[in-house]
């Protein structure tokens, strides 16, 4: 049996009467959730259609691993005349649920044609949703997963988006603000060319690091995975744990980050640092595979497997992607603010580019709530390219809202 709701929307009988909406049960829903922003995005020449399989398996419990310790649903917007005309998820990861002010869950996947009553309506049933199951607040637009992915509303810089991270029609913003949705912090996409001088300052600290042979600077090689995933377990849970909502990385999840990196790493633009042999820092770049995954129609699993899979190889080994993505910049804290930083960039620059094998890169993004890391970002020449906004909306509007809370 379907959920449904039904809503009178007379104020805007122009477009229609009522408006439905439906909690997503079966194939045709799920694909017509999947296909409702190809109509929404049909002019947007640089948005890219994620994979379907992406975006599936966030909602498939023998994929997801938050599941485990969450829930998540999501649902469908009619129009009077049976067309899709917006789609929303609510989730809940009970892990860091109550690690702010206010008991939050999420709603992300926001899609919706340029209409406040119909996006109201959207946000209203992730809201109820929520409450039914002792929310007090709500973030969005945010993944059912990590932080890396599917985060934030874009509104600026409409450049083709780097893979994992989301593309959004420019109204979407006034939908969530109207609503009451209020900003929490904001994301910045750092871009640079690869081409041309690192700063002076870069050298200096490379330079000063180097005097002492306890440090030392080396990429990944493929056939010492296991090692390098235990080393960014090491890193990772020392550096990220104190940030809000951040939960200590056991060791199966590094090495199924490692694992899933395998098919595409290179490994000259994955990077390490030492000290007297432990583990200190990293910066991890892959190929931006938005930039064949575009060409697969959201395609690469399912009866588009072959065909897909022979598109990905032909662009992956003719020199398609021109560009890095910076996945995640590591520091443990006893070792920040001591030039690392920079050190490590150098050592990375000296090898790549040389290579001539990439032209551009960006960064995944960084927190207006984490100054240190956008001076590094700067540092090196970066400059934001894009900027998205995770928003937050107290149930009880007459309680206080608060920012997230800056890093120090």
């Amino acid at each position: 049996m379907l959920t449904e709701t039904y809503f009178s929307c007379s104020f805007f009988i122009r477009i229609f009467t009522f408006m439905k909406i439906v909690e997503i049960k079966d194939s045709a829903q799920k694909n017509a959730f999947l296909e409702l922003p190809v109509a929404l995005y049909k002019n947007e020449k640089n948005w890219i259609r994620p994979l379907d399989s992406d975006i599936e398996g966030i909602f498939d419990k023998e994929v997801n691993k938050y599941f485990r310790h969450g829930e998540a649903t999501r649902w469908l917007l009619y129009s009077d005349d049976h067309n899709v005309i917006g789609r929303i998820a609510a989730f809940i990861d009970n892990k860091t649920a109550k690690t702010s002010e206010y008991k939050t869950g999420g709603c992300g996947f926001f899609e919706c044609i340029d209409d406040q009553a119909a996006a109201n309506l959207l946000f209203d049933t992730a809201k109820e949703w929520l409450i039914a199951r002792g929310m007090e607040a709500m973030e969005g637009p945010i993944n059912f997963g990590e932080r890396l992915n599917w985060w934030g509303l874009l509104v600026d810089g409409f450049y083709e988006p780097v893979y994992g991270m989301p593309y959004h029609l420019a109204y979407y913003r006034p939908l969530f603000e109207n609503y009451g949705f209020k900003e929490y912090y904001q994301q910045y996409t750092f871009h640079r060319f690869v081409e041309g001088d690192l700063p002076p300052i870069y050298q200096e600290k490379a330079d000063r690091l180097a005097r002492d042979p306890a440090y030392t600077f080396k990429h990944i090689e493929k056939n010492k995975l296991e090692q390098y995933g235990e080393d960014f377990r090491t890193v990772y849970n020392k550096a990220w744990t104190k940030h809000a909502g951040v939960r200590e990385m056991p060791k199966a999840q590094a090495m199924a980050m490692m694992n899933q990196l395998k098919p595409i790493l290179d490994e000259e633009i994955i990077w390490f640092a030492y000290y007297n042999n432990e583990p200190i820092a990293f910066f991890i770049m892959i190929p931006e595979l938005n930039q064949i995954f575009k060409h697969l129609n959201g395609k690469l699993k399912g009866k588009w497997d072959i065909v897909a899979k022979l598109k990905f190889l032909y662009h992956k080994y003719t020199g398609s992607c021109k560009k890095m993505f910076g996945v995640v910049f590591g520091v443990v804290p006893e070792f920040q603010s001591k030039g690392l930083e920079g050190a490590i960039v150098m050592a990375a620059a000296k090898v790549i580019q040389p290579m001539g094998r990439y032209t551009e890169f960006e960064m995944n993004w960084i927190g207006n709530f984490n100054p240190k890391m956008i001076k590094v970002a700067e540092a090196a020449g970066g400059k934001i390219r894009k900027v998205h906004i995770t928003y937050k909306y107290i149930f009880d509007q007459s309680k206080p809202f608060y920012p997230m809370k800056m890093i120090e």
